[in-house]
């Protein structure tokens, strides 16, 4: 064999009967590693985004149609052979084949399949760069209506219960030690206030992941003219187009955002499980889970654990994990498009699922919650009104720094007495400070001292019945 024969290129074997080619396989002429088929394969969770596929697909042939690389009826033949794949896949009867790397191939080739040779026009400067970062973001948007829809629930139904339990008192803590009175319905809201602030980040944040990257083709731009504003309004993004080709399909900045926005709320959820399942416990008794999220022991037939808090207290940690992997899948990626960023599928589909049950759950798990409002009185005591009573005393005109310290040397006399602040006498309290009169008993009542708290946001009836209203207002004006 002369050098020049053996240099000569290798040509490759035609595909045999039956064969499914790849995509990108012009350039090579061998086989690849089973394994490495397996490896490279993202078919098995990106099928997930299946009807998101063909949508974008149904849109992208009008737009070839639009700018003249289709005729009017190639476009409507692919557009309806798209709807025939899509109904297969809805009846459970797509059949995948080897060679279906990801939802992509699996859909085209079917469609070639349904419709011959036409089908092969479809991606006519497309790139699967562009079209995967389409279909990652049409079915991100469709996921967060679906999140907010469930997370406004949970919102509703803690204003819901804050305003038939307005009355219901309880100690409010610091440090977790009693610290002053609050209402129930008070303690309801402030969890509330903290889920509006993460249904505001996902409002947020949906502009930017409904954002066309379709167009861009594999980096460069797309060479057939195609109408990039009329393909975003197809596809409901309402004009919005990412403003830069190469950018547009090397963003993943949406699913991090996602993410930290996901997480952050499920830290959120783990607090307010946390103080459910502080308030459940034999030493308080607060509340009590439903028997729909709680289980017994398999050993101890008294317990009642409440399961359902203590899953969603632990799935805010597998999500604060998922966040810090994403951030590490894109940390080291060069311009543009990456294999890397195939990793960040399985991250955003668990952490999709993770919140949306995680919401269900604990709307489920407050409304069914059982509360027991004498155990919640009963937390309260004598020495939660020390603060009242140094207010007592700066009404009557004393410096608060002195009130204070008048006020601690109270509750140092009833502590070396054994008895409750509020066993107090009046002439006790007259022999630490003379300002102290008859109406100090005035400040032994609880509910008074959370209705002297009677500024916006916060425990007075008042306060918390429009800390209601905002609420409710919010949830009506901000789909």
């Amino acid at each position: 064999m002369t050098a020049q024969a053996s240099a000569a290129p290798e040509t490759a074997a035609p595909p045999a009967a039956g064969e499914q080619k790849k995509l990108w396989g012009g350039r090579f002429t061998g086989k690849t590693d089973p394994l490495m088929e397996k490896f490279n394969e993202s078919l098995p969770f990106d099928k997930r985004m299946w009807a998101e596929d063909i949508r974008g697909s149904q849109a992208y042939a009008k737009a070839l149609a639009k700018a003249g690389v289709l005729t009017e009826e190639e476009a409507a033949t692919i557009v309806d052979g798209l709807s025939k794949v899509a109904g297969e896949w809805q009846a459970g009867a797509f059949e995948i084949k080897s060679g279906d790397e990801d939802i992509h191939t699996a859909n085209e080739r079917r469609l070639s399949e349904l419709i011959g040779s036409t089908g092969g026009k479809l991606h006519t400067g497309r790139s699967r760069n562009d079209q995967v970062a389409t279909d990652t973001r049409l079915w991100l948007y469709g996921q967060l209506q679906l999140i907010r829809a469930a997370l406004r629930e949970l919102i509703a139904a803690a204003a819901d219960r804050a305003e038939a339990e307005v009355d219901v008192l309880m100690p409010g803590f610091t440090h977790l030690q009693p610290a002053q009175t609050v209402r129930w319905g008070h303690w309801l809201l402030s969890h509330a206030a903290s889920w509006q602030r993460d249904d505001m980040r996902l409002r947020d944040l949906m502009p930017r992941v409904g954002t066309l990257p379709l167009g861009s083709g594999a980096l460069a731009g797309n060479p057939f003219g195609v109408d990039r504003r009329f393909l975003s309004q197809e596809l409901g993004f309402e004009g919005r187009v990412c403003p830069n080709s190469m950018d547009a399909v090397s963003d993943r900045d949406f699913v991090a955002e996602f993410l930290f926005a996901s997480s952050l709320h499920l830290v959120h959820l783990s607090r307010w499980a946390e103080d459910l399942i502080i308030y459940s416990s034999g030493q308080f008794k607060f509340v009590q889970c439903s028997d729909a999220y709680a289980t017994g022991s398999s050993l101890m037939p008294q317990k009642k654990n409440p399961d359902a808090l203590e899953l969603i207290r632990g799935k805010g940690g597998k999500m604060i994990g998922n966040l810090t992997g994403m951030m590490a899948v894109i940390k080291g990626t060069p311009t543009t498009y990456n294999k890397d960023f195939q990793e960040s599928w399985e991250l955003m589909f668990d952490t999709v699922d993770t919140t949306y049950d995680c919401v269900r759950i604990a709307t489920g798990v407050l409304s069914t919650l059982r509360i027991n409002p004498d155990k919640m009185l009963a937390g309260l005591s004598g020495d939660m009104l020390a603060t009242d009573l140094a207010e007592y005393l700066v009404r009557k005109g004393v410096p608060f720094r002195e009130t204070h310290h008048i006020s601690g040397a109270a509750v140092k006399l009833a502590e070396d007495r054994g008895c409750e602040l509020s066993a107090l006498t009046v002439a006790d309290l007259q022999g630490i400070h003379p300002l102290f009169a008859e109406d100090v008993v005035e400040v032994w009542d609880f509910n008074r001292s959370a209705e002297m708290r009677d500024t916006e946001g916060g425990a007075s009836k008042r306060s918390v019945l429009e800390q209601v209203q905002k609420l409710r207002a919010y949830l009506a004006d901000s789909c």
